[in-house]
């Protein structure tokens, strides 16, 4: 059939109309594809962050994390030194004690998340939003190597006040409070217990015995575990993780109490990523999030959702001593400089 100039015409149009609209998907498809990447501090263990990741991501295919991970101190001197020029978005499983400090300095965005009206009152900011989030609570526990402790005719402490005893002088390893959060809540719970002159006077004591100060809350019970030391002073997660490894150790919880702190999450104010961290953040307080949280803590910030965990006795959590965590930040740069100015000499090299 003959095509007059106007079919041309018509073809060319059609044409021209199909390219357009194929270079407009084109041109749409990175926009439809398009992540958003949060930075997250973060002192969670390595083996909790995969899984945590993964549950998230499920639920929000479009958000990617990127972590920085370091102890509880390292954490917080980072973002408090970064302060006037932040990096981070979030921090998330860093110690509520370290979140009331960045809540006093101004540094974090109030949040409600959904679901805060299922999180135990004492277990997040009393602030309205509240600035910080807890997740799940974690404790003091000794890690006592049975194998070793025989072999030096060591007998096994029960109290802290027994770690003080001549028998175990150079056989102790704990965390420093500088850098650990579980060596923070150590001592912020014998001072909080004892009051601040029979604390120290405590700590003099024990600092006798102890062979060094690790800048980790997990290495003194891996420590314990591998026989380094037959003492090593930590907290309930590592102990049990270490104990069901095949480590030869008996897992203490001292007769007066045990120090304790919370993993809470909060927003950096300066974050340009609300919606991905409003996400973040609410995800956190879910339910589905607790039951990953209950795989590791026998305490959780939402009541009922907690199982028994092995070797955590049923009434941990009658055992955790009196928290404030609003005192606990106040005090934390006069405890710890005051740790250092006594202590620091045994710390291990950073």
């Amino acid at each position: 059939m003959k095509r007059t100039p106007g079919h041309w015409r018509q073809s060319v149009a059609s044409a021209l109309t199909l390219a357009s609209a194929a270079l407009g998907l084109l041109t749409a498809a990175p926009a439809v594809a398009q992540k958003t990447e949060l930075l997250v501090y973060t002192a969670l263990e390595t083996d909790q962050i995969k899984a945590y990741e993964e549950a998230f991501k499920k639920a929000n295919p479009n958000i990617d994390i990127k972590w920085v991970r370091d102890s509880t101190g390292v954490i917080t001197a980072k973002l408090l030194a970064e302060k006037a020029n932040p990096q981070a978005d979030l921090v998330v499983g860093v110690s509520a004690s370290s979140l009331a400090v960045f809540a006093n300095e101004g540094m974090l965005q109030p949040y409600a998340p959904k679901g805060l009206d299922k999180i135990s009152p004492q277990y997040r900011d009393p602030r309205n939003p509240p600035d910080w989030v807890g997740m799940d609570v974690y404790g003091a526990a000794i890690c006592f190597n049975t194998v070793e402790a025989a072999k030096l005719g060591l007998p096994k402490p029960e109290s802290w006040k027994d770690l003080t005893k001549p028998v175990y002088k150079g056989r102790i390893v704990m965390p420093n409070p500088a850098s650990s959060g579980t060596g923070y809540l150590d001592v912020a719970g014998w001072i909080q217990m004892w009051g601040d002159s029979d604390a120290w006077k405590y700590m003099d004591a024990l600092h006798d015995n102890i062979a060094q100060y690790t800048h980790s809350g997990s290495k003194p019970c891996r420590q314990a575990g591998a026989g380094e030391f037959p003492i090593g002073v930590s907290f309930e997660y590592r102990a049990v993780t270490t104990k069901k490894s095949g480590a030869p150790i008996d897992i203490i919880f001292p007769s007066e109490g045990l120090g304790w702190d919370l993993e809470a999450s909060g927003i950096m104010k300066s974050t340009k990523k609300l919606e991905a961290a409003h996400a973040l953040m609410d995800w956190l307080a879910t339910p589905g999030a607790m039951e990953l949280f209950a795989k590791n803590f026998a305490v959780l910030a939402m009541p009922g959702m907690a199982k028994p965990l092995d070797y955590v006795p049923a009434d941990y959590e009658k055992r955790l001593v009196k928290n404030d965590f609003a005192w606990s930040a106040k005090n934390r740069d006069r405890i710890i400089n005051e740790w250092i100015k006594r202590y620091d000499g045994k710390s291990e090299p950073k």
